[in-house]
């Protein structure tokens, strides 16, 4: 494709909890840009996630998952994935093809259909359907309540098949110039970035054992005082004190196990030793507390 026909937009992920979003974001930007665990609603920020090629520029705009509003975090969360839907020029509906379909998806099925704008259908985690025809009569609900741009089959987690997506992508994004630079990959701040790796570990390494309680914000970020390291301070919020103990574990094991990892991921994003101190702090009810979102990010 020659330069006169570039295409350039921002693409909205939208989808059930769970769907795969910040899974394919991360695997199409080739970084950790998105906290990642099996646990509904771990997308709290529109994170964009840039992907440049010879054809095009993809401007991803990941979304919390669409889910019953409950706290005024919930809240902001779902206004965050109706600003999106508003502002993009495309919307990927993301679907786990691996489950049947349920009052959630066609809620966020009837969001598509009031945006008017066009869509591309990922059915996602395909890896997990052994007899691929399973997905005829997925492909057939949804051809029949919507007219979507295309439907694209892939496996965010192995990376199947995302390639193909970026091309039917792209050409259906308007011709353009690129809106960021060609070696960007996110408009997040790296104190964004390092708290979500924080926020991460802390849902994998917690299991069940812990709810949907907890919030990361980087306190201190230090690259200036020794070129060859970061220093790099990340509050952990929790609402009681047993969440606490939860997290950081028997003398400590979970936190440190949470702070090694998150260290090995920044440590690979930002080429550098780092030096990375964890604390928890309990602050009562922080999901219903505008002051607290507004501290960690999660804005009107």
């Amino acid at each position: 494709m020659s330069k006169d026909n570039f295409r350039s937009g921002y693409v909205g992920l939208i989808g059930r909890p769970n769907a795969g979003k910040s899974t394919l974001l991360n695997r199409l930007v080739g970084e950790r840009i998105a906290a990642v665990s099996n646990k509904p609603q771990t997308t709290r920020h529109k994170i964009q996630g840039i992907v440049t090629s010879d054809e095009g520029q993809i401007v991803f705009v990941d979304t919390p998952g669409v889910h019953k509003p409950g706290f005024l975090l919930n809240r902001r969360m779902m206004a965050a994935v109706h600003d999106a839907i508003l502002s993009v020029d495309l919307l990927v509906l993301m679907r786990d093809a691996s489950v049947s379909t349920g009052n959630g998806d066609r809620f966020v099925l009837d969001l598509v259909k009031q945006s008017e704008k066009p869509c591309v259908l990922v059915l996602n985690k395909i890896d997990k359907v052994r007899d691929k025809t399973a997905l005829l009569p997925l492909i057939e609900y949804y051809s029949n309540e919507f007219e979507f741009a295309e439907i694209v089959p892939v496996s965010a987690l192995k990376g199947d098949a995302v390639e193909n997506l970026l091309n039917q992508i792209t050409k259906h994004l308007p011709v353009g110039e690129p809106i960021f630079a060609e070696d960007e990959l996110t408009d997040q701040p790296m104190r964004t970035l390092v708290a979500e790796m924080v926020r991460e570990q802390i849902l994998i390494t917690t299991g069940e054992e812990i709810p949907y309680v907890t919030a990361v914000v980087t306190e201190k970020f230090d690259d200036q005082t020794d070129p060859t390291r970061v220093e790099i301070y990340c509050a952990i919020f929790v609402e009681r004190s047993s969440q606490k103990g939860i997290i950081i574990g028997k003398g400590g094991a979970k936190l440190k196990k949470i702070g090694t990892e998150a260290r090995v991921s920044m440590e690979n994003l930002l080429s550098k030793k780092v030096m990375l101190r964890l604390f928890v702090k309990v602050v009562a009810d922080w999901r219903n507390s505008g002051r607290d979102l507004d501290e960690l990010g999660v804005y009107e």
